[in-house]
């Protein structure tokens, strides 16, 4: 293969690993119910590379022997013993396996509807980013989410309503959050989010602002009301606790909202 066509094919590859914006994604998903974005953005992407770096140790390894073949070719005078590795079929060859082993790994860490982290892939770059908190002193805050009511919009409206109900609520989550906070579907209706606690980064500004973008989403929607629970856990790192611990925490505020929430409803019914 010439050396262009693979540059061109291995460049492809890369974009596709990129994160799509949420006006492209919902777009996609309606046409096709598969929007691509990875749950990365710059951020959860170095943060997931981080967390795979023992696995992607050889592919490090291909990039930047491969970096250092490019950068010989560029020169003004490659030599015989370069351009002969440089056309070797071989070299692109393990150069396109790896680069299709690190994407089926992405995807193996990606919910293929909401295209943010899936279970494993959040437990992979949260467990991650809980060691570097702890060992930096750096406070989090986790939330775990669901969606209200969604097995009324599919019996409602279809599963496909429900669906697009699931990627809105993404979508807000997304712009909710910052880029190096760590989203997640873990399944059906649940959401996670493991963010970075500072200053200006408090639970109360963070809910005002999910309830912001929620309402966003409901703008022209009249048959429902998009709406999430949420309940909240804080770690600590002078007082550290397991990821499942901190998620347990978390997603008993969130039921408790919910009794609370329904003793409202009954109470003005």
């Amino acid at each position: 293969m010439p050396i262009q066509e693979l540059q061109a094919e291995n460049s492809a590859q890369a974009v596709r690993l990129k994160t799509s914006t949420p006006r492209q994604r919902s777009n996609r998903k309606v046409v096709a119910m598969g929007r691509r974005n990875g749950p990365a953005d710059n951020g959860l992407t170095d943060n997931l590379s981080s967390a795979l770096q023992a696995a992607d140790s050889e592919f490090g390894q291909i990039l930047q022997e491969v970096d250092e073949i490019s950068k010989l070719l560029k020169s003004d005078h490659p030599d015989t013993q370069t351009m002969r590795v440089a056309t070797h079929p071989a070299v692109w060859s393990a150069v396109k396996q790896a680069l299709l082993d690190r994407e089926l790994r992405y995807l193996a860490l990606t919910d293929d509807l909401t295209c943010l982290f899936n279970r494993r892939g959040f437990f992979a770059a949260a467990t991650h980013q809980l060691k570097l908190a702890q060992r930096n002193g750096q406070g989090l805050l986790l939330l775990f989410c669901d969606v209200d009511n969604l097995k009324k919009i599919n019996d409602s409206y279809g599963h496909r309503e429900g669906d697009q109900a699931l990627i809105h609520a993404a979508d807000a989550l997304e712009q909710t959050f910052r880029d190096s906070d760590i989203l997640a579907r873990l399944g059906g209706d649940e959401f996670v989010v493991l963010a970075t606690e500072a200053s200006v980064q408090t639970s109360e500004v963070l809910l005002r602002r999910l309830e912001k973008a929620l309402k966003k989403s409901n703008t022209g929607e009249s048959r429902y009301q998009l709406s999430l629970s949420v309940g909240m856990a804080r770690f600590d790192p002078k007082r550290a606790i397991s990821l499942g611990e901190l998620m347990a925490q978390a997603d008993e505020a969130m039921y408790a909202q919910k009794r609370n929430h329904q003793k409202s409803i009954n109470a003005n019914s």
